[in-house]
């Protein structure tokens, strides 16, 4: 039998929600809203809290490809290990201090944002509930751990990330393209170094929007006489844009970071060129 899934109790949904809102809210240019999902999100989701603790096991779920399968479903076992030492009634309280907050400062709209990752967020669920059988559980599992196990390039951080590092990153970078930093990639860099510290939250915001910002300026592109005449560059420029619209705010890796970096110089290129509007 299949559970059905409440996605307001379901602390990784309501998180990247709140994410999607700040981000829309960016967009549209109200600093007010955006300023309260992200107040709303460093409240109830704060280091110690029973809702980070378990975003944090939903997490090394779903943000963690690449990996041996054994090794998947190590992270597996202790995932669910951690999420059983969590207080359910404390978590109960916690959501519904944070679903009220949501529902009264921003409203209830927050619940029907598209999350990309929703369905992977919805098994994780499935998969700590101790009401799913032991045959559907076993089948979850494993198509989490396939997942987990699919090909991906990430970078791993350990320690702290200083100056010394974000100098090498950018030197690597202008090496690899020989170019200077424009200043939206220089904001890029800065939020992905700070992401280290507060848990990629202004990152994920930045990147929506700077994604969205790229993809209407190519799409713009696309009627320049210089790129309308030649079809091999409509090719290419309409799989850049599929390329970005592939993204989501689930993971930064350092394939996204470049590809995005790349794509900010191109736009500036066009533009500065004269080739659009």
């Amino acid at each position: 039998m299949k559970i059905r899934h409440n996605k307001k109790r379901n602390s990784a949904f309501v998180y990247e929600a709140l994410v999607r809102e700040a981000t829309v809210a960016v967009l549209k240019k109200d600093v007010q809203r955006r300023n309260k999902a992200i107040e709303i999100i460093r409240k109830h989701f704060v280091d110690g809290s029973f809702l980070r603790r378990d975003l944090e096991c939903h997490r090394s779920l779903y943000e963690n490809q690449g990996n041996s399968f054994n090794l998947s479903e190590r992270i597996l076992k202790e995932a669910k290990s951690a999420k059983r030492l969590i207080d359910p009634t404390g978590l109960f309280k916690e959501q519904s201090a944070l679903i009220k907050q949501i529902n009264t400062e921003l409203d209830s709209t927050v619940f029907n944002n598209f999350v990309p990752n929703y369905r992977a967020l919805a098994t994780i669920a499935q998969i700590f509930s101790d009401k799913t059988g032991p045959k559907e559980q076993v089948i979850l599992e494993n198509e989490i751990t396939r997942a987990m196990s699919a090909p991906a390039v990430t970078i791993t951080e350990t320690g702290e990330i200083d100056g010394v590092v974000v100098k090498t990153f950018i030197e690597k970078f202008n090496s690899k393209y020989n170019d200077t930093l424009l200043k939206e990639q220089k904001d890029l860099l800065t939020y992905y170094i700070s992401s280290f510290e507060d848990n990629a939250l202004e990152l994920k915001i930045y990147l929506n929007e700077e994604i969205s910002r790229l993809k209407n300026k190519l799409e713009q592109s696309l009627s320049a006489p210089e790129i309308a005449a030649d079809q091999a560059m409509i090719e290419r420029t309409n799989q850049v844009i599929d390329k970005l619209g592939q993204f989501t705010s689930a993971t930064v890796d350092e394939q996204t970071l470049l590809t995005v970096l790349r794509t900010q110089g191109l736009v500036k290129e066009i533009f500065e060129d004269g080739s659009t509007d």
